[in-house]
């Protein structure tokens, strides 16, 4: 007998193919659907970044979240196989919660029983606006679909405790601040062979912004991706009030200082537009760093990726010395989320500066993928 039966979301309102809610319309493998959180205070001691996704045509979910506080990152892995219950967003140690969607959600992580020291939390993150729409994202090479996704955006306050080897931190609103991102889509999941794509048609350079602020009373979103030569395949940048229309802000223009001999920002300057055409500058200060690549799954992590399979019921806990920047060389390879103070217009906001630069990128002065700030 078949074990292709409804599942409980069939019983909603909510399809968009005649097929359960259980399949997607796309058989690609590298479909997926996932979401990831900032958690950080304002003074840049400690960054929680958390997530969980599914990848419903490999029949994986999992999840991670990396904690960094002074030199050392602790991570939290966790997958398992993908059951029927969709709205079931936990897996190992990890869960989410939607107490109310677009609004309220709870994100929580159990200590490892056999050591009461390691990390956990539990945490409520509460919009402070609503949520925006990224541009659609679509990302070739030559004639093959490597990435096609949809997204959207917020900011909010979070108030909870994050406990970790003997520290606890209290998280409070007005002291912490809280972003987020959701997505859904195609793309690429470790273990297909790359083809032509990857043996012909290897980028010559790939740099990314994705910046989400949070101020008192407005939210700024400003993405930018652009290829070698500066040509851009994304760009918006975008400010939230609650009761206004959005106001868009023009073709942002960043100048990014970076540390001497890495591509590692210290501060940057985002140039924007009003709708009066005056500028308008987006002032960056880093606070702390955290980089995808190490703990979070994200390319070109060389210990776990997302959506890869690693046995029913896996849980992988660790702590990476980041005291040694030449101690993970991938790193560099891969984005890093920056927790930040920033000012726009006479007012102090807080968010992530989330950057990568990856081989030649004309405006930067970059030439090669060895190229690095003098």
């Amino acid at each position: 007998m078949s074990d292709d039966r409804p599942v409980a979301l069939d019983e909603y309102p909510v399809h968009q193919a005649p097929l359960s809610m259980k399949h997607l319309v796309t058989g690609d493998r590298n479909a997926y659907d996932r979401c990831i959180f900032q958690v950080f205070d304002h003074e840049g001691r400690a960054l929680l970044i958390a997530g969980l996704g599914v990848y419903p045509n490999t029949g994986v979910i999992d999840a991670y979240a990396t904690l960094r506080i002074g030199g050392e990152l602790h991570a939290v892995r966790a997958s398992d196989a993908l059951g029927d219950d969709r709205m079931n967003l936990s897996v190992g140690p990890l869960r989410i919660t939607v107490d109310e969607p677009l609004r309220r959600l709870t994100l929580h992580c159990d200590a490892d029983p056999d050591d009461p020291a390691s990390l956990s939390y539990d945490i409520t993150w509460q919009a402070r606006f609503p949520a925006l729409w990224e541009p659609h994202h679509i990302q070739r090479r030559g004639d093959r679909l490597m990435l096609e996704g949809r997204r959207f955006v917020q900011a909010g306050s979070c108030t909870g405790t994050i406990r970790v080897a003997g520290e606890e931190f209290a998280v409070t609103e007005g002291e912490w601040t809280g972003t987020r991102d959701r997505s859904w889509g195609v793309r690429p999941i470790p273990g297909e062979e790359g083809g032509r794509a990857a043996e012909e048609l290897r980028p010559e350079g790939f740099h990314w912004l994705w910046i989400p602020v949070r101020f008192e009373d407005r939210f700024l979103m400003v993405i930018t991706q652009e290829d070698a030569d500066g040509y851009r395949t994304l760009s918006e940048a975008v400010l939230v009030r609650d009761g206004h229309r959005d106001v868009q802000l023009g073709w942002p223009q960043t100048d990014i200082s970076y540390l001497s001999g890495t591509r590692r920002p210290t501060s940057a300057v985002v140039h924007l537009t009003g709708p009066d055409r005056k500028p308008l500058e987006l002032g960056v200060e880093i606070l702390a760093s955290s980089p995808l690549a190490l703990g979070a799954g994200y390319p070109p992590a060389t210990d776990w990726q997302h959506g890869t399979w690693q046995g029913h019921g896996w849980t992988d806990r660790r702590v990476y010395d980041l005291s040694d920047p030449a101690a993970h060389p991938m790193a560099a390879y891969g984005v890093t989320d920056h927790s930040a103070r920033f000012t726009l217009d006479g007012r102090t906001g807080h968010g992530i500066f989330e950057h990568g630069s990856f081989g030649r990128h004309d405006p930067s002065g970059f030439t090669s993928y060895a190229a690095v700030a003098p």
